[in-house]
Formats: C-alpha cells, structure tokens, sequence
C-alpha cells in the first residue's frame, strides 16, 4: 500500500507499506483520503478503499529490541495463567478491548493483555468484535 505526502493520487509516494493488516491511527480526512500515523510514527496519506476496518494492534513497539516478552494471559487478571509470551513489536487481532484489557488473538493463541501494552488501541477506549 502506497503512502502519499497528499491526499491524491497526484502527489509522490514516501512510503510503501509491504505488511497487510497493520494498525493506522486515523489522523485527519480529505475526501476518500485518510491521513494515518503508524506504530512508529511515520504519517502519510492512504486512499480509504485500501483500508481495512478489521481492528488489529501491535504489542509494546517502544520494547522492540530490548529482550522483553509480555505475558498474554488467560483471564483479564495480572494473576492470570500465561497462555504465551509475546515479543514486543508483534501484531495480532483485537477481538475486544475493556478501557483496561485487551483480548487478542495471535497466531491461534488467544489471550489478555493489559491496553497499556498495546498500539492500536487508545487509552481507556472500549472496542467490541
């Protein structure tokens, strides 16, 4: 998917999404042009029709590279069973999100995972499958 520095077909590409699915913050909207902000921070703008409404989020990029895992668990508990440990920068799909957990599937492994570790999901927002 191509990124733009404008809202059209006319303006030049910056960047070149090469992974389907991954989370966009909608930033501002022109027309059928939606400028978007990924998990890393780069902005641009993306034809609506080339985005997906399918909830996705990206666990702990700012930990990428630091040697962590976080525990995805059982149960919306910190005392929860660990159903798996999740490298940071990892995608996986939001199935629902309470304001404080997140329920997430990845990889066939479904679990919880506190919404203070998660990009693609705003502090203390509620989304339902």
């Amino acid at each position: 998917v191509n990124s733009r520095v404008g809202p059209g077909a006319n303006y030049s590409v910056d960047w070149m999404y090469m992974k389907a699915g991954l989370p966009m913050e909608i930033i501002q909207e022109f027309d059928t042009w939606r400028r978007v902000r990924d998990a890393d921070g780069s902005e641009g703008w993306i034809n609506q029709s080339l985005l997906s409404g399918r909830r996705t989020a990206i666990v702990a990029p700012w930990q990428r590279g630091k040697g962590t895992r976080i525990n995805l668990l059982n149960s919306p508990d910190k005392d929860a069973r660990v159903v798996a440990m999740i490298e940071p920068g990892v995608m996986g799909t939001i199935k629902s999100c309470d304001g404080q957990w997140c329920e997430m599937t990845f990889d066939g492994h479904t679990g919880w995972l506190a919404q203070s570790v998660v990009w693609g999901a705003y502090p203390g927002e509620r989304v339902k499958d």
